[in-house]
């Protein structure tokens, strides 16, 4: 029997578990584009239920859930942290009122989660982490024919969604083409491995994997951490070796050796030791030359790259958890009142100029949770709220916010992109009333022909482009439909490939990353191009990630 105690640490095991392989599932997202990464988001939204858990004592099974499951709403981020959250609610429906939950409580729970999660999603596709949940639920009712003990039982939750997550590449052509199978799947499937410890053998499994290694002397790491701005060679690699006093070779040679596999090289040595760095694209080689002069007593090999795309996205997040400052509760006063989603100084200022209250930092690669959405919407002093999300992954965690409020009508506007959510501003009428002005939002958004130039987060092969990390990349409606290797040039074709006759209005926000010069050059050719014909506008947006954001009507 599973009691609150065991249930506690096993979602933190669950959560720790996913924690140290965020990186690894964020690397399944096929599509090369910086995003809300699947392993940062659910990441985010479970470890929102551990910052919970840890301040709780002693409580039932069915008290720990319902703390998760209310943990997960408020902190859920992307689709795959809501459909997450959507999971752990159905637990906390099956465990309501039980003291100590069964194997059978825990998969009749899970059925709970798993139908919850299908019901909220419009069009649900299989071969996503709804399959491997759903699978992982029928394993675990088969296994119940069986047993009834929760350990027996988990243990078959957890084959069943390894099995249908291998099957994720049959059932989506798109993770077949790519040779992944579907990150939120795998994100859920680390969740109930770090659970299962924790039923099997009591085990927490850690939030970060222990460091074992032999301290080294100040001069040596001293030396090593100069090198460590200038990435060149993928694999920090360092190891320690055991002299062999039957060899008499030089260490010297060694230096030259690792020389020749890549740079950054620090060879320190003593009369028992052998200390080496080396930065380089074959450690196993490196470890190689090192086995000449003795045994490896420790080995450390790091991505140095995947550690600075670590690092950049933590300050990245830092930076909007600063920028987000707590909002204060107001009254509704006010008839009408506007909540949007955008990043960059000028797009935030361009909202409120349309009549925003509210403007969350936030968008492509840092999704707000439904806790700050809902802050916001609190801090808006209307009855009736509208929400535009302006990005596809985050329109789930604004709808799930909706039953969290009592006091105000909130009405979430499904805006996919800026231009959309601009146009919709634009369409709202003060003489209808809100349902129409739903109504029309969502009409003339429509309308909108959204173009972006980005660029490449990874390596990928996508929609038959064989893309590069760091190529620039020409989306028409969320549609790659080139790769370029200059954003002006990218956004002049992208415009061309996008332009109809009947389009009357060009606006281009450009980002932090384009100089002033560089939206001159684009606005001088639209204007020799266009200008007879179209109204064009240039908005310096300070967005990241997004060179420039395109709006056609």
């Amino acid at each position: 029997m599973i009691q609150g105690k065991i249930l506690k640490n096993a979602i933190i095991s669950g959560a720790n578990n996913l924690y140290k392989s965020k990186n690894f599932v964020n690397e399944l997202n096929i599509f090369p584009v910086p995003d809300g990464d699947t392993g940062t988001n659910m990441s985010m939204t479970v470890m929102a239920a551990v910052n919970e858990l840890e301040k709780q004592n002693e409580a039932d099974a069915g008290h720990i859930a319902k703390l998760v499951s209310s943990a997960l709403l408020r902190g859920a981020r992307g689709n795959s942290g809501v459909i997450l959250s959507l999971i752990f609610r159905g637990f906390a429906k099956g465990l309501a009122d039980i003291t100590e939950a069964s194997g059978r409580d825990m998969v009749r729970s899970l059925g709970f989660g798993v139908e919850s999660a299908y019901s909220a999603v419009m069009k649900p596709t299989e071969g996503t982490m709804l399959t491997v949940a759903r699978v992982a639920f029928e394993s675990g009712k088969q296994a119940l024919l069986d047993s009834d003990n929760v350990s027996y039982v988990w243990d078959k939750v957890c084959k069943g969604a390894h099995e249908a997550l291998k099957d994720t590449p049959n059932l989506l052509p798109v993770l077949k083409k790519a040779g992944v199978v579907d990150a939120g799947g795998k994100g859920l499937c680390l969740i109930f491995e770090g659970m299962l410890s924790v039923f099997s053998s009591g085990k927490i499994i850690e939030k970060e994997l222990e460091n074992i290694e032999v301290s080294q002397d100040d001069m040596f790491k001293s030396a090593a951490a100069v090198f460590d701005e200038d990435i060149k060679f993928t694999y920090c690699t360092e190891y320690i070796v055991g002299k062999n006093r039957m060899v008499k070779a030089n260490p010297l040679k060694l230096r030259k050796k690792l020389e020749r596999l890549g740079d950054c090289v620090v060879v320190v040595d003593d009369d028992d030791i052998i200390k080496v760095h080396v930065h380089t694209e074959h450690p196993d080689r490196a470890l190689k030359e090192g086995l000449y002069f003795g045994s490896l007593l420790t080995v450390k090999i790091e991505n140095m790259k995947e550690q600075h795309k670590e690092a950049a996205r933590q300050a990245s997040e830092k930076s909007v958890e600063k920028k987000q400052k707590k909002l204060e509760f107001q009254e509704p006063v006010n008839e009408v009142g506007f909540v949007a989603v955008s990043a960059g100084e000028g797009l935030e200022t361009m909202f409120k100029d349309l009549g925003c209250d509210k403007v969350i930092c936030g968008g492509q690669t840092m999704n707000p949770s439904t806790d700050q959405i809902l802050e916001a919407i609190m801090a808006t002093p209307a009855k009736t709220v509208y929400v535009l999300p302006n990005n596809k992954n985050i329109i789930m965690a604004a709808e799930q916010s909706v039953s969290l409020v009592q006091d105000r009508n909130v009405i979430v506007i499904p805006s996919k992109t800026i231009p959309q959510g601009i146009s919709a501003m634009l369409a709202f009428n003060s003489s209808v009333s809100s349902h129409e002005n739903a109504e029309a939002m969502k009409r003339d958004m429509a309308k909108v022909e959204t173009g972006q130039i980005t660029f490449a987060a990874r390596d990928s092969e996508f929609g038959g482009f064989k893309i590069k990390e760091g190529s620039i990349l020409a989306l028409s409606n969320g549609k790659l439909v080139f790769t370029e290797n200059d954003p002006v040039k990218a956004a002049i074709r992208l415009i061309k490939f996008m332009i109809k006759r009947e389009t009357e209005y060009i606006t281009v926000i450009y980002g932090e990353s384009i100089s002033k010069g560089q939206a001159d050059e684009l606005l001088s050719f639209l204007n020799s191009k266009y200008q007879r014909k179209i109204d064009i506008n240039m908005v310096e947006g300070n967005q990241p990630v997004y060179h420039f954001i395109i709006s056609l009507e």
